[in-house]
Protein backbone atom coordinates (compact mmCIF):
# COMPACT_ATOMS: atom_id res chain seq x y z
CA UNK A 1 0.00 0.00 0.00
CA UNK A 2 1.17 3.43 -1.09
CA UNK A 3 0.12 6.99 -1.63
CA UNK A 4 0.81 8.30 -4.96
CA UNK A 5 1.92 12.02 -5.33
CA UNK A 6 3.00 11.99 -9.00
CA UNK A 7 1.85 10.23 -11.45
CA UNK A 8 3.58 10.03 -15.20
CA UNK A 9 1.98 12.49 -17.68
CA UNK A 10 0.64 9.90 -20.17
CA UNK A 11 -1.12 8.05 -17.87
CA UNK A 12 -3.16 11.50 -17.13
CA UNK A 13 -3.77 11.85 -20.23
CA UNK A 14 -5.05 8.42 -20.30
CA UNK A 15 -7.79 8.25 -17.80
CA UNK A 16 -11.21 8.08 -18.23
CA UNK A 17 -13.43 11.04 -16.30
CA UNK A 18 -16.70 9.12 -16.48
CA UNK A 19 -14.83 6.08 -14.97
CA UNK A 20 -14.06 8.12 -11.62
CA UNK A 21 -16.92 9.53 -11.69
CA UNK A 22 -19.26 7.10 -11.99
CA UNK A 23 -17.35 5.41 -9.18
CA UNK A 24 -17.30 8.11 -7.38
CA UNK A 25 -21.43 8.25 -7.44
CA UNK A 26 -21.05 4.40 -6.13
CA UNK A 27 -19.25 5.81 -2.89
CA UNK A 28 -21.32 8.62 -2.41
CA UNK A 29 -24.63 6.94 -2.24
CA UNK A 30 -22.90 4.64 -0.08
CA UNK A 31 -21.33 6.84 2.39
CA UNK A 32 -23.21 10.02 2.36
CA UNK A 33 -26.10 10.05 0.66
CA UNK A 34 -27.38 6.93 1.96
CA UNK A 35 -26.85 7.29 5.30
CA UNK A 36 -28.01 11.04 5.63
CA UNK A 37 -31.09 10.31 3.89
CA UNK A 38 -32.10 7.36 6.45
CA UNK A 39 -31.37 9.43 9.48
CA UNK A 40 -33.26 11.93 7.77
CA UNK A 41 -35.89 9.73 7.62
CA UNK A 42 -35.44 8.63 11.46
CA UNK A 43 -35.83 11.95 12.26
CA UNK A 44 -38.49 13.68 9.86
CA UNK A 45 -42.73 13.15 10.67
CA UNK A 46 -42.66 13.70 6.68
CA UNK A 47 -44.57 11.10 4.93
CA UNK A 48 -41.64 9.75 2.28
CA UNK A 49 -42.88 7.09 -0.25
CA UNK A 50 -42.28 3.61 0.76
CA UNK A 51 -40.96 2.91 -2.32
CA UNK A 52 -38.39 5.30 -2.22
CA UNK A 53 -37.36 4.35 1.48
CA UNK A 54 -36.78 0.84 0.25
CA UNK A 55 -34.17 1.91 -2.17
CA UNK A 56 -32.08 2.66 0.75
CA UNK A 57 -31.55 -0.80 1.93
CA UNK A 58 -31.26 -4.02 0.96
CA UNK A 59 -34.04 -6.58 -0.01
CA UNK A 60 -34.66 -9.53 2.41
CA UNK A 61 -34.04 -12.05 0.02
CA UNK A 62 -35.21 -11.96 -4.04
CA UNK A 63 -35.33 -8.88 -5.78
CA UNK A 64 -33.24 -5.64 -6.09
CA UNK A 65 -32.70 -2.16 -4.90
CA UNK A 66 -30.82 0.90 -5.53
CA UNK A 67 -28.77 -0.01 -2.52
CA UNK A 68 -28.36 -3.57 -3.76
CA UNK A 69 -26.46 -2.39 -7.07
CA UNK A 70 -23.85 -0.32 -4.41
CA UNK A 71 -21.40 -3.56 -3.88
CA UNK A 72 -21.94 -4.98 -7.78
CA UNK A 73 -20.94 -1.50 -9.61
CA UNK A 74 -18.24 -1.02 -7.14
CA UNK A 75 -16.96 -4.52 -8.56
CA UNK A 76 -18.23 -3.70 -12.16
CA UNK A 77 -16.01 -0.57 -11.90
CA UNK A 78 -13.06 -2.87 -10.06
CA UNK A 79 -12.89 -4.57 -13.69
CA UNK A 80 -13.22 -1.48 -15.92
CA UNK A 81 -10.41 0.37 -14.90
CA UNK A 82 -7.88 -3.24 -15.31
CA UNK A 83 -7.27 -2.27 -19.40
CA UNK A 84 -5.82 0.63 -18.05
CA UNK A 85 -3.71 -0.30 -14.88
CA UNK A 86 -2.38 -3.78 -16.31
CA UNK A 87 -1.79 -3.03 -19.51
CA UNK A 88 1.72 -1.34 -18.12
CA UNK A 89 3.01 -4.49 -17.08
CA UNK A 90 5.37 -5.97 -19.49
CA UNK A 91 7.02 -8.76 -17.54
CA UNK A 92 5.27 -11.71 -16.10
CA UNK A 93 6.93 -11.22 -12.42
CA UNK A 94 6.21 -7.56 -12.70
CA UNK A 95 2.53 -8.55 -13.28
CA UNK A 96 2.50 -11.12 -10.79
CA UNK A 97 3.98 -9.49 -8.20
CA UNK A 98 1.18 -6.48 -8.56
CA UNK A 99 -2.13 -8.65 -8.68
CA UNK A 100 -0.21 -10.71 -6.18
CA UNK A 101 0.47 -7.92 -3.91
CA UNK A 102 -3.52 -5.88 -4.14
CA UNK A 103 -5.53 -9.23 -3.68
CA UNK A 104 -3.33 -9.67 -0.45
CA UNK A 105 -3.94 -6.24 1.09
CA UNK A 106 -7.08 -6.21 -0.21
CA UNK A 107 -7.86 -9.53 1.72
CA UNK A 108 -6.31 -7.80 4.67
CA UNK A 109 -8.25 -4.57 4.62
CA UNK A 110 -11.36 -6.40 3.97
CA UNK A 111 -10.47 -8.21 7.21
CA UNK A 112 -9.93 -5.11 9.17
CA UNK A 113 -13.33 -4.18 7.98
CA UNK A 114 -15.57 -6.96 8.60
CA UNK A 115 -13.34 -10.06 10.00
CA UNK A 116 -12.48 -8.72 13.45
CA UNK A 117 -8.91 -9.22 12.29
CA UNK A 118 -7.88 -6.16 14.84
CA UNK A 119 -9.65 -7.87 17.52
CA UNK A 120 -6.47 -10.42 17.84
CA UNK A 121 -9.23 -12.95 18.63
CA UNK A 122 -9.28 -16.43 17.12
CA UNK A 123 -12.83 -16.80 17.77
CA UNK A 124 -14.50 -13.70 16.47
CA UNK A 125 -12.08 -13.98 13.59
CA UNK A 126 -14.55 -13.65 10.04
CA UNK A 127 -12.35 -15.17 6.97
CA UNK A 128 -14.50 -14.23 4.19
CA UNK A 129 -17.21 -11.86 4.88
CA UNK A 130 -16.37 -8.33 2.69
CA UNK A 131 -16.77 -6.51 -0.24
CA UNK A 132 -13.17 -5.56 -0.80
CA UNK A 133 -12.37 -9.49 -0.14
CA UNK A 134 -14.75 -10.02 -3.14
CA UNK A 135 -13.32 -7.29 -5.17
CA UNK A 136 -9.47 -9.41 -4.29
CA UNK A 137 -11.07 -12.58 -6.09
CA UNK A 138 -12.48 -11.37 -8.98
CA UNK A 139 -9.28 -9.14 -9.24
CA UNK A 140 -7.20 -12.22 -8.92
CA UNK A 141 -8.86 -13.96 -11.94
CA UNK A 142 -10.38 -11.86 -14.14
CA UNK A 143 -6.36 -10.25 -14.63
CA UNK A 144 -4.84 -13.53 -15.48
CA UNK A 145 -8.14 -13.88 -17.65
CA UNK A 146 -6.78 -11.22 -19.24
CA UNK A 147 -2.91 -11.66 -19.15
CA UNK A 148 -3.56 -14.26 -21.62
CA UNK A 149 -7.00 -13.96 -23.18
CA UNK A 150 -6.97 -10.73 -25.83
CA UNK A 151 -10.20 -11.24 -27.47
CA UNK A 152 -13.12 -10.18 -25.86
CA UNK A 153 -15.44 -12.19 -27.53
CA UNK A 154 -13.38 -15.11 -25.80
CA UNK A 155 -13.43 -12.89 -22.55
CA UNK A 156 -16.83 -13.22 -23.12
CA UNK A 157 -17.83 -16.80 -23.51
CA UNK A 158 -15.61 -17.20 -20.33
CA UNK A 159 -17.58 -14.95 -18.11
CA UNK A 160 -20.90 -17.00 -19.67
CA UNK A 161 -19.18 -20.47 -18.37
CA UNK A 162 -18.69 -18.97 -15.29
CA UNK A 163 -21.93 -17.65 -15.07
CA UNK A 164 -24.00 -21.02 -16.13
CA UNK A 165 -20.85 -23.10 -14.02
CA UNK A 166 -22.64 -21.55 -10.87
CA UNK A 167 -26.47 -21.46 -12.21
CA UNK A 168 -25.95 -25.50 -12.65
CA UNK A 169 -24.40 -26.03 -8.90
CA UNK A 170 -26.98 -24.40 -7.65
CA UNK A 171 -29.88 -25.92 -9.82
CA UNK A 172 -28.62 -29.53 -8.49
CA UNK A 173 -26.87 -28.88 -5.03
CA UNK A 174 -30.04 -27.61 -3.55
CA UNK A 175 -32.89 -24.92 -3.54
CA UNK A 176 -33.30 -21.24 -3.73
CA UNK A 177 -34.58 -21.01 -0.10
CA UNK A 178 -32.02 -19.26 2.42
CA UNK A 179 -31.13 -22.26 4.23
CA UNK A 180 -31.45 -24.84 1.32
CA UNK A 181 -29.32 -23.02 -1.43
CA UNK A 182 -26.07 -24.75 -2.41
CA UNK A 183 -23.82 -22.03 -2.06
CA UNK A 184 -25.35 -21.52 1.85
CA UNK A 185 -24.17 -25.51 2.72
CA UNK A 186 -20.66 -24.97 1.53
CA UNK A 187 -20.09 -21.39 3.19
CA UNK A 188 -21.19 -23.44 6.37
CA UNK A 189 -19.26 -26.54 5.55
CA UNK A 190 -15.94 -24.90 4.53
CA UNK A 191 -15.90 -21.57 6.77
CA UNK A 192 -17.78 -23.34 9.51
CA UNK A 193 -17.00 -20.51 12.54
CA UNK A 194 -15.17 -18.61 10.70
CA UNK A 195 -17.74 -17.65 9.19
CA UNK A 196 -19.72 -14.29 9.36
CA UNK A 197 -22.92 -14.88 11.43
CA UNK A 198 -21.42 -17.76 13.69
CA UNK A 199 -21.18 -17.58 16.91
CA UNK A 200 -20.42 -19.50 19.97
CA UNK A 201 -22.14 -20.07 23.19
CA UNK A 202 -22.66 -22.67 26.28
CA UNK A 203 -23.72 -24.91 23.48
CA UNK A 204 -20.83 -24.86 21.15
CA UNK A 205 -21.37 -23.15 17.68
CA UNK A 206 -24.13 -21.89 15.97
CA UNK A 207 -24.57 -20.19 12.61
CA UNK A 208 -27.52 -16.96 12.83
CA UNK A 209 -30.24 -16.99 11.13
CA UNK A 210 -30.25 -13.79 9.74
CA UNK A 211 -26.97 -13.77 7.78
CA UNK A 212 -26.94 -15.41 5.08
CA UNK A 213 -24.86 -13.96 2.39
CA UNK A 214 -22.17 -16.48 0.74
CA UNK A 215 -18.69 -16.24 0.03
CA UNK A 216 -17.10 -19.44 -1.63
CA UNK A 217 -19.28 -20.38 -4.67
CA UNK A 218 -20.47 -17.12 -4.81
CA UNK A 219 -16.52 -16.73 -5.83
CA UNK A 220 -17.48 -18.03 -9.60
CA UNK A 221 -19.74 -14.68 -10.14
CA UNK A 222 -17.96 -12.33 -8.24
CA UNK A 223 -15.05 -12.92 -11.05
CA UNK A 224 -17.71 -12.62 -13.62
CA UNK A 225 -18.89 -9.48 -11.93
CA UNK A 226 -15.25 -8.25 -12.65
CA UNK A 227 -15.23 -9.55 -16.18
CA UNK A 228 -17.78 -7.70 -17.11
CA UNK A 229 -16.63 -4.69 -16.03
CA UNK A 230 -13.08 -5.60 -17.34
CA UNK A 231 -15.01 -6.18 -20.76
CA UNK A 232 -15.90 -2.62 -20.22
CA UNK A 233 -13.03 -1.23 -20.02
CA UNK A 234 -11.80 -2.98 -23.25
CA UNK A 235 -14.70 -1.18 -24.87
CA UNK A 236 -13.94 1.88 -23.71
CA UNK A 237 -9.93 1.48 -24.39
CA UNK A 238 -11.01 0.71 -27.76
CA UNK A 239 -10.44 2.47 -31.14
CA UNK A 240 -13.75 3.00 -31.82
CA UNK A 241 -15.64 6.14 -32.19
CA UNK A 242 -16.69 7.57 -28.45
CA UNK A 243 -20.28 7.78 -29.56
CA UNK A 244 -20.16 3.90 -31.03
CA UNK A 245 -18.96 2.80 -28.02
CA UNK A 246 -21.48 4.23 -25.79
CA UNK A 247 -24.02 3.14 -27.74
CA UNK A 248 -22.44 -0.65 -27.37
CA UNK A 249 -22.39 -0.38 -23.79
CA UNK A 250 -26.14 0.74 -23.72
CA UNK A 251 -27.14 -1.89 -26.13
CA UNK A 252 -25.21 -4.67 -24.32
CA UNK A 253 -26.82 -3.57 -20.79
CA UNK A 254 -30.37 -3.57 -22.29
CA UNK A 255 -29.44 -7.35 -23.11
CA UNK A 256 -28.02 -8.20 -20.34
CA UNK A 257 -31.15 -7.09 -18.15
CA UNK A 258 -33.41 -9.19 -20.46
CA UNK A 259 -31.48 -11.92 -20.04
CA UNK A 260 -31.59 -11.51 -16.52
CA UNK A 261 -35.44 -11.61 -16.22
CA UNK A 262 -35.77 -13.95 -18.76
CA UNK A 263 -33.26 -16.16 -16.51
CA UNK A 264 -35.14 -14.89 -13.37
CA UNK A 265 -37.79 -17.91 -14.00
CA UNK A 266 -35.94 -19.74 -13.34
CA UNK A 267 -32.83 -18.98 -11.31
CA UNK A 268 -34.19 -15.89 -8.85
CA UNK A 269 -32.53 -13.03 -8.67
CA UNK A 270 -30.85 -12.77 -5.41
CA UNK A 271 -27.82 -10.40 -4.38
CA UNK A 272 -27.07 -12.32 -1.04
CA UNK A 273 -25.60 -15.23 -2.41
CA UNK A 274 -25.24 -13.83 -5.95
CA UNK A 275 -26.93 -15.30 -8.44
CA UNK A 276 -26.13 -15.42 -12.10
CA UNK A 277 -29.42 -13.83 -12.71
CA UNK A 278 -27.85 -10.91 -10.52
CA UNK A 279 -24.64 -10.71 -11.82
CA UNK A 280 -26.24 -10.36 -15.35
CA UNK A 281 -29.17 -7.40 -13.71
CA UNK A 282 -26.56 -5.98 -12.07
CA UNK A 283 -24.12 -5.69 -14.65
CA UNK A 284 -26.66 -4.77 -17.41
CA UNK A 285 -27.77 -1.59 -14.96
CA UNK A 286 -23.96 -0.83 -14.64
CA UNK A 287 -23.35 -1.13 -18.30
CA UNK A 288 -26.09 1.66 -19.06
CA UNK A 289 -24.65 4.03 -16.27
CA UNK A 290 -21.33 3.72 -17.65
CA UNK A 291 -23.19 4.37 -21.28
CA UNK A 292 -24.68 7.15 -20.31
CA UNK A 293 -21.91 8.49 -17.77
CA UNK A 294 -19.58 7.57 -20.62
CA UNK A 295 -21.94 9.76 -23.19
CA UNK A 296 -22.66 13.02 -20.97
CA UNK A 297 -18.41 13.70 -19.15
CA UNK A 298 -16.26 11.84 -22.46
CA UNK A 299 -18.62 12.58 -25.16
CA UNK A 300 -19.94 15.60 -24.76
CA UNK A 301 -17.72 17.37 -22.16
CA UNK A 302 -21.04 18.03 -19.76
CA UNK A 303 -19.46 16.51 -16.99
CA UNK A 304 -17.96 19.97 -15.51
CA UNK A 305 -20.52 19.54 -12.44
CA UNK A 306 -20.03 16.37 -11.91
CA UNK A 307 -16.34 16.37 -11.67
CA UNK A 308 -16.35 16.63 -7.85
CA UNK A 309 -17.06 13.13 -7.45
CA UNK A 310 -13.92 12.07 -8.43
CA UNK A 311 -13.18 13.46 -4.65
CA UNK A 312 -14.27 9.87 -4.30
CA UNK A 313 -13.84 8.06 -7.14
CA UNK A 314 -10.22 8.33 -7.63
CA UNK A 315 -10.02 7.61 -3.81
CA UNK A 316 -12.05 4.45 -3.58
CA UNK A 317 -10.22 2.21 -1.37
CA UNK A 318 -9.36 4.82 1.31
CA UNK A 319 -13.12 6.39 1.38
CA UNK A 320 -14.69 2.84 1.24
CA UNK A 321 -12.27 2.41 4.26
CA UNK A 322 -13.62 5.50 5.83
CA UNK A 323 -17.36 4.90 5.94
CA UNK A 324 -17.14 1.64 6.47
CA UNK A 325 -14.07 1.79 10.00
CA UNK A 326 -14.63 5.60 11.10
CA UNK A 327 -17.83 6.62 10.01
CA UNK A 328 -19.87 5.53 13.99
CA UNK A 329 -16.89 6.32 16.12
CA UNK A 330 -16.73 9.39 14.54
CA UNK A 331 -20.48 10.25 14.82
CA UNK A 332 -19.18 9.26 18.74
CA UNK A 333 -16.64 11.68 18.38
CA UNK A 334 -18.32 14.85 17.28
CA UNK A 335 -21.14 14.13 19.77
CA UNK A 336 -18.58 15.02 22.51
CA UNK A 337 -18.87 18.61 20.92
CA UNK A 338 -22.49 19.11 19.18
CA UNK A 339 -24.24 17.34 22.27
CA UNK A 340 -26.05 20.66 23.24
CA UNK A 341 -27.72 21.19 19.70
CA UNK A 342 -30.03 17.90 21.12
CA UNK A 343 -32.43 19.84 23.51
CA UNK A 344 -32.65 22.26 20.88
CA UNK A 345 -33.85 19.68 18.13
CA UNK A 346 -34.45 16.81 19.52
CA UNK A 347 -36.19 14.64 16.86
CA UNK A 348 -33.51 15.91 14.16
CA UNK A 349 -30.27 15.30 16.42
CA UNK A 350 -29.48 11.95 14.80
CA UNK A 351 -29.30 13.67 11.67
CA UNK A 352 -27.74 16.86 12.49
CA UNK A 353 -25.31 14.82 13.85
CA UNK A 354 -24.41 12.48 10.99
CA UNK A 355 -24.86 15.23 8.95
CA UNK A 356 -21.55 16.71 10.48
CA UNK A 357 -19.57 13.27 10.52
CA UNK A 358 -20.44 13.23 6.81
CA UNK A 359 -19.27 17.16 5.86
CA UNK A 360 -15.83 15.86 8.22
CA UNK A 361 -15.03 13.11 6.31
CA UNK A 362 -16.01 14.97 2.32
CA UNK A 363 -13.54 17.61 3.89
CA UNK A 364 -10.79 14.54 4.32
CA UNK A 365 -11.45 13.52 1.07
CA UNK A 366 -11.26 16.44 -0.44
CA UNK A 367 -7.96 17.31 1.35
CA UNK A 368 -6.30 14.05 0.34
CA UNK A 369 -7.61 14.68 -3.27
CA UNK A 370 -6.40 18.42 -3.53
CA UNK A 371 -2.86 17.12 -2.22
CA UNK A 372 -3.07 14.11 -4.98
CA UNK A 373 -2.76 11.87 -1.73
CA UNK A 374 -4.16 8.49 -3.34
CA UNK A 375 -3.95 5.55 -1.41
CA UNK A 376 -3.12 2.37 -3.91
CA UNK A 377 -3.15 -0.79 -2.93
Amino acid sequence: MNTNNHRPTSQIKERVQSLDILRGADLFFLGILGPLFMSFKNSTTLDISENIVKQFSHVNWTGFTCWDLIMPLFMFMAGTSMPYSLSKYKSNKEFYLKIVKRFILLFILGSIVQGNLLALDINSLKLFSNTLQAIAVGYLFSAIIYRYVKSINIQIVITAILLIVYWISMSIGGDYTQNGNFAEKVDNLVLGHFRDGAYLDENGWHFADYYHYTWIVSSINFIATVMTGLIAGEIIKSQREKLSKSLILLAGGAFMIVLAQLLNLTHPIIKTIWTSSMVLFSSGISYILLSLFYYIIDVKQWGKHLSWLKIFGMNSIAAYLIFEVFHHPLNSFFNNFIFGLKQFFPSYYPFILNMTTCIFIFLVLNYMFKKKIFLKV
